[in-house]
């Protein structure tokens, strides 16, 4: 009688899931026309890109997101560029319109990104690695390069450079030229640099000496652009 109890008790649960489950995938099953695709957790996302780390072969320096309206900038502060401009400088109004272009543009981030590109182009210079000089140089500036790193082959000598600092990078010139942002930077290093021939003689520089270098270079993008990579568009020797 027992078992009899426990057979029928088992067919009557039994039921009830059965009839649970259906009723479940009736609701759950059904499409409205608003569901929602699904999200892949593991998606990339555009973010802000920052200084890249020596040994990458691009140097992003960093200006901010692309697409945040320009109308999203704070009201300026007469001091708003202490320590970099001064007040009504042409300096800092050729800022104020990179970050009208850009509100989250900051000078002093992107001075120390300029010294990863600086110390990264010269390295690549001396050791003629005109791949990385690609990614980091307009195309005007990295033929007048890749001129001086063949004829350099051609007299078969080699450049020995070493970084001992950067001292300063310092930006003293910066302006919009149709979408174009410009940023200049004085950039004083300490460096070892010689050159030798085939034979391994010095016929230029010194092994053994520490140089003061100043370099003022001129880098450039188009502002609002995806591309957040700004390319070396000009060079000159600075006092």
């Amino acid at each position: 009688m027992f078992a009899d109890q426990f057979d029928v008790t088992t067919v009557v649960f039994l039921a009830l899931a059965v009839f649970v489950i259906w009723r479940l995938r009736s609701v759950l099953g059904q499409k409205t026309g608003h569901e929602q695709p699904p999200v892949d957790t593991f998606a990339r996302r555009e973010r802000p890109q920052p200084p890249a780390a020596p040994g990458d072969n691009v140097v992003r320096l960093p200006t901010g997101n692309a697409d945040r309206p320009a109308s999203a900038a704070p009201t300026p502060a007469p001091d708003r560029w202490a320590g970099i401009a001064p007040p009504d400088s042409p300096l800092a109004k050729g800022l104020d319109e990179i970050v009208r272009a850009e509100p989250t543009f900051d000078p002093k981030v992107f001075a120390e990104g300029a010294k990863s590109a600086y110390e990264m182009i010269v390295t690549a210079f001396a050791q003629g690695d005109v791949a990385t000089l690609k990614t980091l140089l307009a195309k005007e500036v990295l033929e007048g390069f890749e001129r001086a790193i063949k004829d350099r082959e051609t007299r078969k000598e080699k450049v020995e450079t070493t970084f001992v600092s950067i001292d300063k990078a310092e930006i003293v010139g910066a302006e919009v030229r149709s979408r174009q942002g410009q940023v200049t930077v004085r950039f004083v290093s300490k460096l070892i640099t010689a050159t030798r021939d085939a034979a391994g003689a010095v016929v230029d520089g010194d092994p053994e000496a520490i140089v003061d270098m100043t370099d003022v270079w001129t880098f450039a993008r188009t502002l609002g652009a995806r591309d957040p990579n700004w390319l070396l568009v000009a060079t000159e020797s600075g006092q």
